[in-house]
């Protein structure tokens, strides 16, 4: 073995030497058989999609937080409880009184279908929104000053509908918009977030398969049902936030004498200029409006020295997209992977810290919040809401999606190689036998697109631990097709049930290796911190 070889297998021994038998023998009671247990109720028909709000959404949360009672942690939530309420607003367009209609100045008026030709939500919580303004493309939406780009120079979107592709300006060069990796800019949430603070009415994001890294039964899906925002968000807010196909795209372009490919080869190359279109938007949507309140369910093992800095914290969503009313045959949207897994793992941890027998060093925190699904809103109310500072805050380690089909031999924890924490996580990730890999889609934002994102943005070094495609007794290949399988035919669709044939094996080592970061984390000499530069750490200066 070269020497380099056995200086790693020395410092992880020593990593582990460092690790109290009691946290080993806590990891080792880590039962697969319990997060199965815990998957089968979340995804149960019962819960009808926990759905933030609704009935089953409650019984969801009233779950997790008996069973965080029962492992003995102190409540983080409001008034002495686990539930730490969020006030949201739902938003539901009446499919059968909502229409859009593009009309060109020199042509006939083109009628889209809803759901099948666009989606649409009101994010101003209103009943009514009547439009008919001018339609302006502003090819990826993005301001990025970092970046010397600007899609909105030189023209002015108030009141008009802008028309923008999904993902980023394209690059091969990781320091200008991340390379093939996609950066926030790319995010459907930002474009929205930018029209809106450029004063436009509407926003029209482009669809393209490659491009979003999902097909348009995925947007179908996630935005035809009821839509779910902030009530006390005082940010700007678009009055018709929508999708469309690429297709319509190519029609609104065809109404305007441009063509659809030249224009988005234009949009992604230096030098771009908006263009207003000769073409209008004609909406009129109709919505149905429902203020509700939907907890994050927060339980903590206090540490010994409570209320001082480098807590841990572990979170997991447990909302998904609830059901349909009326449509015949499997209308729930069960979220047995998506994200039952990530709730099984996040309850047989803490039940395996709560038993610990010894007391960590700083708080140990675990929060399973609502409303992901709608644009990580549980989170980032837990964000601003934290039951700890979030300077006191070290890390926090997210599960979202961990797919039960075997012992995984690869991990992918995206983001924490910006974190000073990196170095531990690889000496952890050898102790455990876990190949750490990059990526593997870095195009479709991962990073951007799950509960860590909120904890980041208020500064806390944040990352979540997923897997690889490598499992023992398989091949890649084995592993890639469980992959794809399940993004094409399960993910945000109404198969995605529980069956007895998961293997949940491998949650449990990924819960494990996560408990032992935690202690590491909670350990070091020094506190967690995001990298020099990166685009987190002056949010990390500021809340410290």
């Amino acid at each position: 073995m070269a020497a380099t070889g056995w200086l790693a297998l020395a410092v992880a021994g020593a990593a582990a030497q460092r690790i109290p038998a009691e946290v080993k023998s806590a990891e080792a009671s880590i039962d697969a058989e319990k997060i199965r247990a815990h998957v089968r109720f979340l995804a149960d028909d019962l819960l009808e999609g926990r759905g933030p709000g609704l009935r089953g959404s409650e019984i969801a949360a009233k779950y997790i937080a008996t069973q965080f009672a029962l492992d003995g942690l102190k409540p983080g939530g409001d008034n002495g409880t686990y539930l730490q309420q969020v006030a949201f607003v739902g938003v539901k367009a009446d499919a059968s009184r909502t229409t859009f209609q593009i009309e060109p100045a020199k042509a006939a008026p083109i009628d889209l279908r809803y759901g099948d030709d666009y989606t649409v939500s009101n994010q101003q919580h209103q009943p009514l929104a009547e439009i008919d303004a001018p339609i302006v493309f502003v090819g990826y939406g993005v301001t990025a000053p970092e970046f010397g780009w600007n899609d909105f120079a030189g023209v002015d979107v108030k009141g008009k509908v802008i028309l923008c592709i999904v993902g980023d300006p394209p690059s091969d060069d990781p320091k200008f918009f991340g390379g093939k990796a996609m950066t926030y800019y790319g995010r459907w949430t930002y474009k929205f977030e930018q029209a809106a603070r450029m004063g436009a009415v509407g926003a029209l994001i482009i669809h393209r398969t490659d491009l979003a890294s999902y097909g348009w039964s995925v947007v179908q899906n996630s935005n035809t049902s009821e839509k779910t925002y902030l009530r006390d968000d005082a940010n700007p807010k678009l009055e018709a936030a929508s999708w469309v196909q690429l297709e319509v795209a190519r029609k609104i372009f065809a109404a305007s004498g441009m063509n659809l490919e030249t224009e988005m080869d234009a949009a992604g190359r230096k030098g771009f200029k908006a263009v207003e279109l000769p073409v209008k938007l004609k909406a009129h949507v109709e919505s149905t409006i429902r203020p509700f309140d939907s907890p994050n369910v927060i339980g903590i093992l206090p540490g010994a020295e409570h209320g001082r800095d480098q807590a841990v914290m572990y979170t997991a969503h447990f909302d998904h997209l609830g059901f349909v009313p009326g449509m015949k045959g499997d209308n729930v949207y069960n979220g047995a992977a998506d994200n039952g897994t990530g709730c099984g793992i996040l309850l047989e941890e803490a039940r395996a810290w709560a038993q610990m027998g010894i007391q960590p060093p700083h708080d140990v925190i675990f929060a399973s919040v609502t409303a992901e699904e709608q644009g990580l809103l549980g989170s980032e109310y837990l964000g601003q809401h934290p039951p700890v500072p979030a300077g006191q805050i070290a890390l926090d380690i997210n599960y979202d999606m961990i797919l039960p089909v075997g012992i995984p031999r690869e991990v992918n924890v995206n983001g924490a190689q910006r974190t000073t924490f990196f170095p531990e996580v690889e000496q952890t990730a050898k102790r455990f036998d876990l190949a750490i890999v990059p990526d593997p889609r870095p195009e479709a934002g991962s990073y951007y697109r799950s509960d860590h994102f909120s904890l980041s943005r208020v500064g806390i070094p944040a990352f979540s631990i997923d897997t690889g495609t490598l499992y023992e007794g398989h091949d890649k290949a084995w592993g890639e097709a469980q992959e794809k399988d399940y993004n094409e035919h399960r993910y945000h669709n109404f198969s995605d049930n529980y069956t007895p044939d998961m293997d949940f094996r491998g949650n449990a080592k990924l819960a494990r290796f996560g408990m032992e970061l935690g202690w590491e984390a909670i350990t070091a000499p020094r506190g967690v911190e995001w990298n020099q530069g990166d685009e987190f750490a002056a949010a990390r200066r500021a809340s410290e």
